[in-house]
């Protein structure tokens, strides 16, 4: 039996009613299952749950980021509205950008919505740890997760976390090793570690 490395996870919902208990917050908790679902490692969750701030959204980015999470997953302010500027916060901490995640993401919701194509998620590296926005309905957070398959269980769209274990080894992170029923994830031959 192989032991699994434990992985530090920051969870960032980000949103003016949620955090100021208009509403309860859908995100983390919507976040939370999907790992628990998805990973076999054993998980370690930072979660923050803060207005529609710039600033705020920045610096909590990097002290999640301080606090050494290999993943940190935003949920909310990917949008067009004037307060949806968590990309905008996303790229200013960011050392390197990784377009191909955003780019995938509005590829699946385009199965469901043209205004897909509205959303901004961006993805973005800082230090040795993968940013990555995710939509704020925990519907579209698990569809841009796991992917879309047809009812014969054909691939339709590819989910963008088959990606994040072999993007988290190549930026010095924890081996991450998911759960091929909910999400088989790629890494080539040659980066597989053997059980």
């Amino acid at each position: 039996m192989s032991t699994y490395d434990s992985v530090k996870i920051g969870l960032l919902s980000i949103s003016d009613r949620a955090s100021s208990g208009v509403y309860e917050d859908k995100g983390i908790p919507a976040l939370t299952t999907w790992l628990k679902s998805a990973l076999h490692n054993a998980i370690e969750l930072e979660t923050r749950l803060i207005a529609d701030d710039q600033l705020t959204i920045q610096n909590t980015l990097i002290e999640l980021v301080d606090l050494g999470c290999s993943l940190v997953l935003t949920t909310g302010g990917t949008g067009p509205a004037l307060r949806d500027v968590t990309p905008e916060a996303t790229l200013a901490v960011a050392h390197k950008v990784m377009p191909g995640f955003g780019e995938q993401m509005r590829q699946i919701s385009l199965h469901f919505v043209p205004t897909a194509i509205l959303s901004r998620q961006t993805a973005v590296i800082r230090d040795k740890s993968l940013i990555i926005n995710l939509p704020g309905q925990p519907k579209s957070i698990e569809e841009t997760l796991t992917g879309l398959k047809s009812k014969d269980g054909e691939v339709i769209a590819q989910g963008i976390f088959a990606a994040v274990p072999y993007c988290i080894d190549l930026i010095g992170g924890p081996y991450i090793e998911t759960k091929d029923d909910v999400c088989k994830s790629f890494r080539p031959k040659n980066a597989i570690r053997k059980s």
